[in-house]
């Protein structure tokens, strides 16, 4: 399966306008939290395509000059599907002005969305969100928690007492392309993460048509422990090795 190894970001990318994966209007996951597991290489790499009014799934923005922040000041972001932003002020010029479009989502209820749609569900119930703007214009229902489906649970409630409760509706969430950093992986596109930097990358890698991993290291198929695999290969598409610039989102020093 050394057929998925390619040899540098800009590669992995470069048939995917002529095979219709990415074009104008697309919708791309990007992995990581912060500068925390971004796919930095293959981002430089997609700006480079030039489409433009993407659809970015993704915890966040990155920073103003690193990460996803590259294709806001390129203007080729037209909406942003996330959870967190406040470190990019080129995110905050652009929704203040009307440039680009944000759907906020509370961070779960965006990492069950991508779940959900690499595991085939349309859509969801959650508590998170309701009776506040983000279950604005979204069904509502009311049901009784499945922890209650245990005895002893239900044993704990006052007489008289419903266990049911308020959930809005959420949809799973799947897009085109799939941008996702791995610390390791084999030719056949298995996948380990690293300690944090695994956050919303596995997820990701299952919620696209079409998966590219960027890694720091490349072992020969079979060389992974198979209880160590976070992501299966079969749901990679294309591997690259890269050099992480590892930056740090905030730098905090002592005064001394």
């Amino acid at each position: 399966m050394a057929h998925k190894i390619v040899s540098s970001a800009a590669e992995a990318l470069a048939d995917l306008k002529g095979r219709g994966i990415i074009y104008d209007g697309c919708t791309v996951m990007v992995g990581g939290f912060g500068l925390c597991g971004i796919p930095e290489q293959l981002i430089i790499a997609l700006r480079d395509t030039g489409v433009k009014d993407l659809t970015c799934i993704s915890n966040n923005a990155g920073v103003d000059d690193w990460g996803l922040g590259l294709l806001l000041q390129t203007k080729q972001i037209k909406k942003m599907v996330s959870s967190y932003v406040g470190e990019n002020a080129t995110f905050e010029k652009q929704f203040l002005d009307g440039e680009l479009e944000v759907e906020f989502n509370p961070q779960g209820t965006l990492a069950e969305r991508i779940r959900a749609g690499g595991a085939g569900i349309p859509a969801f119930y959650t508590a998170t969100g309701v009776g506040t703007i983000v279950a604005d214009g979204k069904p509502t229902a009311t049901m009784t928690p499945p922890k209650y489906l245990a005895r002893s649970n239900r044993d704990r409630l006052q007489p008289g007492q419903s266990p049911d409760r308020a959930f809005v509706m959420e949809t799973g969430l799947y897009a085109d392309l799939a941008l996702v950093k791995a610390h390791t992986a084999d030719e056949f596109g298995n996948l380990v993460f690293r300690e944090t930097a695994r956050n919303f990358n596995p997820m990701m890698a299952t919620a696209a048509a079409f998966t590219i991993a960027e890694v720091e290291e490349l072992v020969p198929t079979g060389e992974l422990d198979p209880d160590h695999i976070h992501t299966p290969g079969g749901f990679v598409d294309r591997v690259v090795k890269t050099v992480s610039e590892k930056r740090i989102e905030q730098r905090t020093v002592s005064p001394s």
